[in-house]
């Protein structure tokens, strides 16, 4: 794996295993023998697991890993994050305090205790840890940690990568960025180039570069984590005051408990002016000795609802609070907060009394907001609903407090991004390597890779206007005044959390300014994330989405062709547009892509409740679609990119280099010519990084097992008010470069693996993780272009393997049970799949799977089961063969056409015919279905009614 990464050997020092045993094969290389210098944290996550399931598999006793890093990079939660995977145990260094003054002070760790710790669990004993209370500030007592259930311990701590411990660790990680850079781009932008990098970073973080950073150079994995505070995992709050809910208090009063106390300060930047702009405030929250830091207001107020990301806070030492204030930031307001909880399961409801306000609020928090709506329905309380924070409150009731000094002068006049002039569009494309990026920089890799002029944390929407009536104001319609406004584009990209966050605020921004409705145009890519994008976006706000694959002509899809402008049936989308606009219901389309025909209209309005909707597709930004939308938003990046980057790679693996634009031109045809000229011209412009496979909050808990389940069984594990099921075919093509190393047999990972499922053409190109009974693969799906696939095979992809299926699925919004059907398998095997682990473990026990799952691939598994006589020369039976090149020469047919050409009449192919009885199919199999739920509803309902009958005679 990484093959092409700059081969890096282990630093002195450590435990290396693979340093001690050497391996004597080459076609095995040790994937710690092949790490990449400096990684993304999802990257460097998926290393770690794949790193710490190697070295288990190959070295007696347990794996010693070490995180490290600064404060507020991301280290806890890496290390949380693989220790959900791996089920491994988390030592943190916090707990081996001698005090309390300062937890990055280096003379405050006990060391030895904790070398005493790791010596006893590799000797294979088991050792007695401290724990440390933040509220009590003192140790409070010890927790046993068992040698035997401790196959895995990970340290995570500032000083965790320190020369006293280096020697007891299998793996050094080193993390680097999180808060820790955000804060430096934060103060740089707030007070000029008037400081060096060095002096803001001996000032903010005074130990950094004395006492920790040349520890990080031991990290075998150097992660930048370049997280924000995201709104993809967002909290959805009610708030009003305690007299409110009065009567739901008093009942849930006894089951409240009291949490902590926090203090919550807001420091004012040595240059901000007299007026109050809470964005550029940095937040503070005390909790006990602990310090979080919050950079701005962070949040969305849309309706009663206040939103805001689910780690929001990220911890810091005391001494950077210090660094702050000796910057020339001011603490211009603060106040306490006690806070009472009580959770149900669904949501929490806090009350918190803040000491300033002399007021006590009622809080209803949630992950979703439905959830949380219908929840304080349920409670009965309806209004007044509060959306000000309570830094509004306090600066409402006791005003802003006034400078002490004049603000200081900037060196030399900042010229921020909102004020440069808007240049001519530019394409805008993932770059393809951050690491080259990273490397090129005159300050080391630990340090923030901060632009000479540093941007704003959040930018600011700006709006311009076009020729405005010449005529009397008083005679100017309100209609034509919305027409002659319109967003100014932001001149820059931003990832996809600042995207998020920034979306949201446009349309809020036209929603004040323009009034409702607004319309937003989400372009892009096939598999970029625009439709992840617009549905984070639609439950933000709460909006519809709709996707212009609902546009499509019938005849244009029978031959595949979804990234031909052509084939979308632009009339009927202007007349909903139009509809739309003009505050008339209209008669959406809605097409079914498995039979290649619309299947009927669902009515759609957007009330002034809402105001809003998106569109999504690859042509939304396209001329004749976005003149008629107020807001343009283009994605980038997603598996377009990673799909390219894998192909290149494997390309150098065979010894054949190409650029990424040659490829690019090869397996995304239609991009450069007629989707990426559109994409520049949008407001706002957003390059998405995501990996579905690398990224932790990205990935589903999988059980698979060929035991035999019967039906009656699977409804009982469900919830029978919100079960529903469906029946899928799928064939899945795996496609394989020729010359590429293997061991000798075919593996998923060797591939990229191309399944057709409901006329849809989905994308995986990076082999799952596999830990224990689990399989963690991706919660998406990326579609891509039937063009996509043949450009591999035009680049010389060979389809290797050929699997065909049927897949039963049974769900209930918690727990997804597929029971699939593969061809020539005598028996079926029965996945369960959702994003808690243990409730998908538990899910299995009920079933009594346990002792019978595999992780193998279905791939593995058909490859195991033909005999060495029957495979063809590409490793599938020969008998399959002939159906497998059918099928891949109609791909090529189709996915050479040129996007311009009208579809003509033609014969029907061969291939057409399967896919056309995989349909049918499809079609027989829900009807057997649905008379089977009948039948076996009707037969529980008569024996119910028997046994209660029988109860009555009785």
């Amino acid at each position: 794996m990484d093959d092409d990464v700059v081969q890096r050997v282990f630093q002195e020092g450590g435990r290396d295993y693979f340093q001690q045993q050497p391996s004597t094969s080459s076609s095995s290389s040790s994937i710690l023998q092949s790490l990449p210098l400096h990684v993304s944290f999802d990257h460097g996550y998926y290393l770690l697991v794949k790193s710490i399931q190697e070295l288990r598999e190959k070295k007696e006793g347990i794996v010693t890993v070490g995180i490290g890093g600064p404060s507020g990079s991301g280290k806890s939660s890496l290390a949380e994050k693989v220790a959900s995977v791996i089920g491994c145990t988390v030592v943190s260094m916090e707990n081996y305090r001698d005090g309390f003054d300062e937890g990055n002070d280096l003379g405050s760790i006990d060391f030895d205790m904790l070398v005493r710790n790791l010596e006893d669990l590799t000797k294979g004993e088991d050792t007695l840890i401290p724990v440390f209370d933040y509220q009590q500030k003192k140790r409070v007592g010890s927790k046993t940690i068992k040698s035997a259930s401790s196959g895995v311990v990970i340290v995570d701590g500032t000083y965790a990568l320190h020369a006293k411990l280096r020697s007891l660790l299998d793996i050094r990680v080193a993390v680097v960025g999180g808060v820790h850079f955000s804060l430096l781009s934060k103060v740089r932008y707030d007070i000029g180039d008037s400081c060096s990098l060095d002096y803001l970073i001996d000032s903010i973080f005074p130990l950094f570069r004395k006492h920790i950073e040349p520890d990080l150079h031991h990290a075998q994995i150097r992660i930048n984590n370049s997280f924000v505070s995201s709104f993809r995992e967002a909290i959805y709050k009610l708030k009003c005051k305690s007299e409110a809910a009065e009567d739901i208090l008093l009942m849930l009063f006894k089951e409240m408990k009291l949490n902590r106390y926090f203090i919550e300060m807001y420091l004012r930047p040595p240059s901000a002016s007299e007026e109050a702009r809470i964005n550029d405030w940095i937040k503070v929250r005390q909790s006990g000795i602990r310090y979080y830091l919050s950079l701005g207001d962070q949040r969305i107020v849309d309706k009663n609802f206040i939103i805001r990301p689910k780690a929001e806070f990220e911890q810091v030492g005391r001494m950077t609070l210090g660094g702050l204030l000796a910057l020339g930031y001011a603490v211009v307001v603060s106040y306490k907060r006690a806070s009472k909880s009580v959770d149900n399961g669904n949501v929490s409801l806090s009350l918190e009394t803040i000491d300033t306000l002399g007021e006590t609020f009622m809080v209803l928090r949630g992950t979703n907001r439905k959830t949380v709506g219908t929840e304080a329905l349920k409670m009965g309380i309806n209004e007044p609903w509060i959306t000000k924070s309570y830094l509004e409150l306090i600066l409402e009731r006791k005003g802003v407090p006034r400078l002490n000094t004049p603000p200081l002068l900037p060196n030399t006049s900042l010229t921020t991004s909102q004020d440069r002039m808007i240049a001519a569009p530019r394409p805008i494309r993932v770059p393809p390597n951050l690491v080259t990026r990273l490397e090129d920089l005159s300050q080391p890799w630990t340090r923030s890779p901060t632009k000479s002029k540093m941007e704003p944390i959040v930018a600011t929407w700006h709006f311009i206007s076009s020729d405005p009536p010449q005529a009397d104001s008083s005679t100017i319609d309100p209609s034509s005044f919305r027409d002659t406004v319109k967003l100014a584009p932001m001149p820059d990209s931003y990832d996809l959390d600042r995207g998020l966050l920034l979306a949201v605020q446009a349309i809020q921004a036209l929603l004040e300014n323009k009034g409702f409705p607004v319309i937003v145009g989400i372009g892009g890519p096939s598999g970029s994330g625009k439709t992840s994008l617009a549905h984070k976006m639609a439950n933000i706000v709460g909006c519809e989405v709709v996707s212009l694959e609902s546009y499509y002509k019938s005849e244009q899809v029978k031959d595949f062709k979804y990234d031909d402008f052509s084939s979308l049936d632009l009339s009927l989308l202007s007349k909903n547009i139009d509809d739309i606009r003009n505050g008339q219901r209209t008669k959406v389309p809605i097409f079914d892509l498995e039979t290649g025909v619309q299947s009927g209209f669902k009515e759609l309005e957007v009330s002034e409740d809402c105001g809003v909707i998106i569109f999504e597709g690859v042509y939304a930004l396209h001329p004749d679609i976005r003149k008629s939308l107020d807001l343009w938003i283009a994605v980038v990046g997603g598996v377009h990119s990673h799909l390219i980057s894998r192909v290149q790679r494997d390309k150098s693996r065979v010894g054949c280099f190409m650029s990424q634009n040659e490829i690019m031109m090869t397996v995304f045809p239609m991009f450069q010519q007629f989707i990426e000229p559109h994409l520049v011209h949008a407001h706002l412009k957003i390059r998405n990084d995501f990996d579905p496979v690398l990224s932790p909050e990205s990935s589903l808990f999988v059980l698979k097992s060929n035991k035999q389940v019967a039906y009656q069984d699977i409804l009982k594990i469900l919830d029978p008010a919100k079960f529903c099921s469906s029946v899928q075919n799928f064939i899945d093509i795996y496609l394989k470069l020729p010359g590429l190393p293997t061991n000798g047999q075919l593996t998923e990972g060797d591939c990229i693996r191309v399944r057709i499922c409901e006329g849809r053409f989905a994308l995986l190109i990076r082999e799952p993780i596999r830990e224990g009974n689990f399989i963690i693969q991706p919660k998406v799906d990326f579609d891509i272009s039937i063009s996509t696939v043949a450009g591999l095979l035009n680049l010389g992809y060979q389809a290797v393997a050929y699997i065909e299926a049927s897949a039963f699925i049974y769900q209930d919004g918690k727990i997804l049970i597929e029971v699939d059907h593969l061809q020539d398998a005598p028996n079926p095997y029965l996945q369960i799949k959702g994003v808690d682990k243990d409730a998908v473990a538990a899910a299995g026990s009920m079933l009594k799977l346990d002792g019978s799952y595999t992780t193998k691939s279905y791939l593995q598994i058909v490859l195991e089961r033909l005999p060495a006589s029957g495979r063809g020369s590409g490793g599938i039976h020969t008998q399959q063969a002939a159906r497998l090149q059918e099928l891949v020469e109609f791909i090529q047919s189709q996915g050479s056409s040129s996007a311009s050409e009208s579809s003509p009449i033609r014969e029907v192919s061969p291939v057409e015919g399967v896919i056309e009885d995989m349909q049918s199919r499809i079609r027989r199999l829900e009807r057997w279905h649905t008379i089977n739920t009948v039948l076996w509803t009707f037969l529980m309902s008569a024996l119910v009614g028997y046994s209660l009958y029988q109860r009555k005679r009785q």
